[in-house]
């Protein structure tokens, strides 16, 4: 099910894809502007690219769409993914999520708590701006820690076992932390340029982000669902996502 294999990956992008000519940062220095930057990011809408690699059956499948992201008052945060390919649409206010699948004239609805307790939503709660990467995970570069383009290539493991994913790799902006590290302040709330999860049985999907808006103002109110009248209202069925 789509809904198992992306809602974990979801983590991221004040996205910066200029090329840096600054000296190489260290790792510590990569996580710190990226804790930074979420710390005073509010709310995010963006575009973004999807690509999931199915192990078992050595199948690929795609998928795009907008999300929109805004920070809760307590533990719980707010999003939406609005997929155009394929049509579906997961909203969370923070305390329930919705999976709406407006061809099957199906939503499903969960508690949020659960979906986080089993682990799956760690890589998420990176994307929502309430994580901290050097609490939860060990991280360090990928190959030779940066792509063509100056952007850092992190991989981050997860600190705790039973988590619903191996490993997770992150593009870090390379202008973001360049700037960190020339000012001493964090300026892009979120520098995620794209992010790959790779879970327990060897399936990876990879997340591009662009057209990214942040601290607009997105409204609390595009974070709720009512079902539309026909629409079959199914409630927990996976008894929360392990």
């Amino acid at each position: 099910m789509i809904l198992r294999r992306f809602l974990p990956c979801l983590v991221a992008a004040a996205m910066s894809i200029a090329p840096s000519f600054a000296a190489a940062a260290s790792v510590t220095d990569v996580v710190t502007a990226l804790e930074k930057g979420y710390a005073s990011l509010r709310d995010l809408q963006a575009s973004f690219t999807q690509r999931s690699e199915l192990a078992s059956v050595k199948k690929a499948q795609t998928g795009a769409g907008e999300v929109f992201i805004r920070k809760g008052a307590g533990a719980g945060a707010m999003f939406r993914f609005n997929y155009t390919k394929p049509r579906q649409e997961i909203i969370s206010n923070g305390k329930t999520v919705w999976y709406y699948l407006p061809e099957n004239r199906q939503v499903m609805t969960m508690d949020a708590a659960s979906l986080f307790a089993g682990g799956g939503g760690v890589a998420l709660s990176y994307l929502t701006g309430m994580g901290e990467v050097s609490r939860d995970f060990t991280a360090r570069f990928v190959g030779e820690g940066k792509d063509a383009r100056g952007n850092y290539l992190l991989e981050l493991v997860p600190k705790k076992q039973g988590q619903a994913f191996q490993k997770l790799h992150l593009t870090v902006s390379g202008r973001a932390v360049d700037d960190y590290l020339a000012s001493g302040r964090a300026t892009v709330p979120f520098p995620i340029v794209s992010s790959v999860v790779f879970d327990q049985l060897g399936n990876r999907t990879a997340i591009e982000f662009s057209k990214v808006k942040v601290n607009r103002g997105v409204k609390a109110s595009l974070f709720t669902f009512t079902a539309p009248p026909g629409v079959e209202v199914i409630e927990n069925p996976l008894g929360g996502i392990q």
